[in-house]
């Protein structure tokens, strides 16, 4: 019971307390007000900093893109290379054949 009548007079201080708080006071004001123009100015930099990072995943796409096509163009040019590679050895060896063939006749 006594714990109930203790607790009762601490609450009834600390509403008493509460209701005499000042916040009228110019100081208390002016920390709001300067928590305020931080909040705001932090907001500002946070939607600049989202922009760019938006930007820089754009870029990114653009770029990953731009990087698949060069490759697939490069192996493309590759394949192209080996074939044409491979036409010349060809005509190598026909071209052999064909002097073989002709030194037969010749002789």
């Amino acid at each position: 019971m006594n714990s109930l009548i203790e607790k009762e007079k601490k609450l009834t201080i600390a509403l008493t307390k509460l209701k005499n708080l000042n916040l009228k006071n110019p100081d208390i004001k002016k920390d709001v007000e300067n928590l305020n123009n931080q909040k705001n100015q932090l907001e500002i930099e946070k939607q600049e900093l989202e922009r760019k990072y938006k930007s820089l995943v754009d870029d990114y796409g653009n770029l990953t893109k731009k990087l698949d096509e060069f490759e697939n163009k490069e192996k493309f040019e590759k394949k192209k290379q080996i074939e044409f590679s491979e036409k010349i050895d060809e005509l190598n060896q026909e071209t052999d054949t064909l002097i073989e063939e002709i030194d037969k006749w010749q002789t």
